[in-house]
């Protein structure tokens, strides 16, 4: 049987419910990383980049793209972040579980309070392809 908090957040508006389940997801891919070693987080278990390290630290330019770049308009070179977003997956020997957590918690921060005050349909104009209502940023 679903908690509480799940069964208030089914019947919820959708401007709360598409929050709390970005939230939702924020929190199990830091649950991945917790107790993993520095090795198992850079373990590639795929022919890529792509190792669950890689793939917080591609969450955080995810996150400062949608909610910086998009929310804000700031390009994403303005925060640090590569160009491209493949390079986003490169991980450098000063990235670990502990400093990749923080600055994913960071970012999420950042997220939340870029869009305090705003509905879902504010209009966004920071994107490259055009105008985009801050549901859309939720949604992607």
């Amino acid at each position: 049987m679903a908690d509480s908090k799940e069964r208030d957040i089914r019947t919820a508006p959708i401007d709360e419910q598409l929050p709390a389940f970005v939230d939702e997801h924020r929190g199990k891919l830091l649950a991945c990383l917790d107790g993993m070693s520095e090795d198992e987080a850079r373990r590639s278990l795929v022919p890529s980049r792509t190792t669950l390290l890689s793939l917080a630290k591609h969450a955080i330019f995810v996150e400062t793209v949608w909610f910086g770049e998009v929310v804000t308009g700031r390009h994403r070179t303005d925060y640090g972040m590569p160009n491209d977003s493949s390079d986003s997956f490169i991980l450098a020997e000063e990235d670990t579980v502990a400093s990749s957590t923080e600055a994913y918690r960071q970012a999420a921060q950042r997220s939340h309070r870029a869009v305090e005050g705003m509905t879902l349909d504010t209009v966004l104009t920071g994107h490259r392809s055009g105008p985009l209502p801050l549901r859309w940023v939720y949604l992607h």
